[in-house]
């Protein structure tokens, strides 16, 4: 894989980070956003899908005050992302959506709350 290409894959993760809200993304503290190629194999969903991004750490709406936490990282995965379309302008709208997706999950929006909001495939 060309140091290019994932050059161009982790612009389009900061684009999209850079695009949202200011009301969310000034409350994005603590969290890194990493892109990865692919996921470990115990991250990997057990139905055999692709998994295009995954949140781990501690929703802000479980955190009690004062609590020290770790960063809670936020992975983008360009392999299962890549593999969907060829095509530049649907990669980024299906970055664009798994970054919100995952975000989501940062601020306690459950996978059911998404589908509701019609926001439940990027997983």
């Amino acid at each position: 894989m060309s140091n290019l290409k994932r050059a161009r894959f982790s612009r389009l993760v900061a684009r999209a980070l850079d695009e949202l809200p200011a009301e969310f993304r000034d409350r994005l503290r603590n969290v890194d956003v990493v892109v990865l190629d692919e996921p470990r194999d115990e991250q990997r969903p057990d139905d055999g899908s692709e998994l295009l991004g995954l949140y781990e750490g501690v929703p802000l709406t479980g955190r009690g005050s004062g609590e020290p936490y770790l960063p809670d990282r936020i992975s983008i995965f360009r392999g299962p992302i890549e593999r969907m379309t060829a095509s530049p302008k649907k990669q980024a709208e299906i970055v664009k959506d798994t970054v919100i997706h995952e975000i989501a999950h940062h601020f306690g929006i459950s996978d059911e709350r998404l589908r509701e909001l019609g926001r439940g495939d990027a997983d």
